[in-house]
């Protein structure tokens, strides 16, 4: 359809941890350009090495979606950003506990905080839903990294104790410190993945599901907890929105210092208009 509205198009299923978001959210990208450009140089370049399993279709007429793991070796300059390199120096919670506002209880001990962190004293939205009495029986014999499976059978839901133990492989997980996050969805459930914070007993607060999104702290998720877990959820993560547009900024920038983009697609704007569909 693109194509057939005058554009050079293509595809990707890009991996955010590749670009240090520090969760495995696969996502599939289409960029295109009325511009004589080969629309495959416009896809960032993965920068941080993270091994993430494709469970869905990786070739499209031949082609691969999907970098592969020498390619990204080769590329990339730092590791991922782990889970607790992310959130772990946000402060302790009790089970439905927290506050829209609060504050920093440390200093910043990873990189990826000090940048989340920016230069605001005041923390928002580190507050976290609350789990049943049933949900909290099963917390304590979930491992970093382990899931449902380390569940005693007596104590699982009806459901899933009839389960196949290779079923449902993220239910109930524990976040691992030193791995990578799972997606980031629209609720914090344990039902629905690894959500479980990795060394207290509790779900993710919003904050600390932003944090994995890789939003600054300075941003604020308004209404009830549950439209706050879905604004977080529904994100782009901007760590990835970024990667994408400044390389398609800087391949239009190369262009243009080339002579090789029309005089027409910058206009008289001191930024370049993109005349381009992301």
């Amino acid at each position: 359809m693109l194509k057939g509205l005058g554009y050079n198009v293509s595809v990707r299923v890009l991996f955010a941890a590749h670009y240090g978001v520090p969760q495995t959210r696969w996502r599939t990208i289409f960029i295109a350009t009325r511009e004589n450009i080969d629309p495959n140089v416009l896809f960032p370049i993965p920068t941080h090495l993270a091994k993430g399993r494709a469970n869905f279709r990786t070739n499209l007429d031949g082609i691969s979606l999907i970098y592969d793991d020498d390619f990204v070796e080769r590329n990339s300059v730092s590791s991922f950003v782990t889970v607790n390199e992310a959130i772990g120096d946000l402060p302790p919670l009790d089970n439905k506990g927290g506050a829209f506002e609060s504050i920093y209880m440390g200093a910043p001990s990873s990189e990826y905080q000090t940048f989340v962190r920016g230069e605001k004293e005041a923390l928002y939205n580190h507050q976290c839903a609350g789990l049943g009495k049933a949900n909290l029986q099963r917390l304590p014999y979930i491992p970093q990294g382990g899931s449902w499976r380390d569940i005693p059978h007596e104590l699982l839901p009806a459901g899933m104790q009839r389960a196949r133990r290779s079923d449902h492989t993220k239910r109930y997980g524990r976040l691992h410190p030193e791995g990578i996050a799972s997606t980031i969805l629209t609720k914090c459930d344990p039902h629905w993945g690894t959500y479980i914070h990795p060394n207290q007993e509790r779900v993710l607060s919003v904050r600390e599901a932003a944090r994995l999104q890789s939003f600054p702290d300075a941003s604020k998720f308004l209404g009830t907890l549950s439209e706050q877990y879905e604004q977080v959820g529904n994100a782009v993560p901007p760590l990835f929105a970024k990667a994408i547009g400044e390389q398609v900024l800087s391949v239009l920038q190369e262009y243009k210092q080339e002579g090789r983009i029309s005089k027409t697609f910058w206009g008289k704007r001191a930024q370049p208009e993109l005349d381009l569909v992301m």
